[in-house]
């Protein structure tokens, strides 16, 4: 009696132990999936991909059209990491929405540019001309401290990172700003007077030349640089070193970026090389 007894437990035993095996096995063969906005960053992420498959490590790219989303996706598990948006965003982000997620590497420094399709130089453009600008707080204090830099208008001295066009304390031009999500700038460029332009956008939908900016933020440091985001909980997960290790070693990764920009350097640096 004491016999059949036994065997039942011990045939449960080892199919708990393979269900368990199975279970690890599988979250170890689990893809690594990494939203991304359409452009660099997509194709950038899309090549290191490439690299990892023959090191054993599957990626998927998941590409998201707007801003606000792919910290949703990440914070609530459906993405692994996310690479769009630079340290300043991220902390805004985190700061509104409680967000559980932290940077876990640097990527490419994306600067912003001035763009006019009816204009040649700042200096033609007119009293009252319509400027299109980011709307998030983030990018719409970004783009004013670039328009201040072109000599356009002044922002009060003790305007911070999140400056507003409330804070413009002289405009000459008398400019009338229009907030426009970040992605759809260069579908409104053609309608405005000047924008604020982000080059990958540009490059990617190949709308009009992203050299041919009247000004860039080439001055501005590396918490501008595009960010690899994970969730705090699964910072140290190990694919995502593997994977990070990938991406900033790569010259496929590295030939990627350099084609994507035309090798144009007032547009970009990799943040993550020192100079």
């Amino acid at each position: 009696m004491t016999h059949h007894t036994l065997r039942p437990r011990l045939a449960t035993r080892i199919i708990t132990f393979l269900g368990a095996l199975a279970l690890a096995g599988g979250a170890l063969a689990a893809p690594l999936k990494i939203g991304v906005v359409p452009g660099i960053f997509a194709d950038s992420v899309e090549a290191a991909a490439k690299e990892a498959k023959k090191q054993g490590l599957d990626v998927q790219v998941v590409e998201f059209t707007d801003w606000a989303t792919p910290n949703v996706a990440l914070d609530a598990g459906d993405i692994d990491l996310n690479y769009y948006q630079n340290s300043n965003y991220l902390a805004n982000a985190v700061r509104d929405k409680g967000f559980k997620i932290t940077s876990v590497q640097p990527g490419i420094l994306s600067y912003l540019g001035l763009y006019s399709l009816r204009h040649k130089s700042l200096a033609d453009l007119p009293v009252g001309a319509k400027v299109a600008i980011g709307s998030d707080a983030v990018n719409l204090g970004r783009g004013l401290r670039l328009v201040q830099a072109a000599g356009l208008i002044k922002l009060r001295p003790d305007t911070g990172l999140l400056g507003k066009p409330s804070d413009i304390v002289d405009n000459p031009k008398k400019l009338q700003f229009v907030e426009v999500e970040g992605p759809q700038l260069v579908r409104v460029t053609p309608d405005v007077d000047l924008a604020v332009g982000y080059p990958y956008f540009i490059l990617a939908s190949k709308a009009f030349d992203a050299t041919k900016g009247l000004a860039y933020t080439s001055y501005e440091d590396d918490s501008w640089a595009i960010q690899f985001v994970a969730r705090t909980d699964k910072a140290a997960d190990p694919r995502i070193a593997q994977f990070l290790n990938i991406y900033k070693n790569s010259d496929a990764v590295r030939k990627t970026i350099h084609a994507f920009y035309l090798n144009d350097q007032k547009l970009y640096r990799l943040a993550w090389l020192k100079n």
